[in-house]
């Protein structure tokens, strides 16, 4: 499942599409950046309630398939600009990380 199929199935807002049509392959809940940084894997979907440009170059160091924002937590304009620029995915979600991930779980067999 992609980024933008799954933000379509559960109704999540995409903020910047950047390369939606990866394939998420697995997910990685998390808040702490540095731990992100060393346990996300490649093609990750990296659910978090962290809304800042550091977020998003984390993303693009584990070189995950997209940022889910959980608990309607919003990045500010700049962030959206670095991720546009980066082509990070971005997502929005109003429920907990815990129902988000969930969700991914089930939709990727885990």
């Amino acid at each position: 499942m992609t980024p933008l199929e799954f933000a379509e199935k559960y109704n999540l807002k995409v903020v910047t599409p950047g390369d939606g049509t990866r394939e998420i392959k697995g997910a990685y809940c998390g808040d702490l950046l540095s731990w992100v940084m060393g346990r996300a894997k490649e093609d990750d979907a990296f659910v978090t309630v962290m809304a800042n440009v550091n977020t998003i170059a984390v993303a693009v160091l584990a070189d995950v398939a997209c940022v889910i924002l959980c608990e309607g937590a919003h990045f500010d304009e700049m962030s959206i600009k670095r991720a546009e620029q980066q082509e990070v995915c971005i997502l929005e979600s109003e429920e907990p990380a815990f129902q988000v991930a969930l969700k991914l779980g089930r939709e990727l067999g885990l």
